[in-house]
């Protein structure tokens, strides 16, 4: 497991460098982390890492945003907080996107239900009681609670 501590969105990178390697050998994050602390923020600074030069914004009413890196390979981001069913995933082509070998970068997992894929890395953001942010990151099957 590796840890970051964040007091502001200019900490964030060091934890997102972390992440942009793990991804080289596991493409899929997954994000947990109450709404507001941050879990967009952190992509947006991944993305930036990753060559993204577009604009990385939350696809929460999209569900799902396609961004283009430096280099052409895609980079996916899901927000499923909208959500109702996990089938609904299915109607998007969700699975198509968690199994093409790229990047997928997913918010509000849970909402996936069985179509999260088993082999990600999992990362746990919390607000800590001064307002930094603690960024914690280990394969899924990890227990990071």
């Amino acid at each position: 497991m590796k840890e970051f501590i964040a007091r502001s969105p200019e900490e964030l990178e060091e934890a997102a460098l972390s992440l942009a390697e793990m991804l080289k050998q596991m493409p899929i994050a997954v994000f947990y982390g109450a709404m507001g602390v941050g879990k967009t923020t952190f992509i947006k600074v991944l993305c930036r890492l990753l060559g993204i030069t577009e604009t990385v914004s939350s696809p929460s009413f999209a569900i799902i945003n396609e961004y283009s890196r430096t280099d052409g390979e895609p980079v996916y981001h899901f927000d499923l907080y909208r959500l109702k069913q996990p089938d609904e995933l299915l109607e998007i082509g969700g699975d198509e996107y968690f199994y093409s070998g790229n990047i997928c970068l997913i918010e509000w997992p849970d909402n996936a239900g069985e179509y999260l894929p088993t082999e990600a890395v999992k990362i746990v953001m919390t607000e800590r009681p001064d307002g930094s942010r603690q960024i914690r990151m280990a394969p899924l099957s990890h227990n990071l609670n």
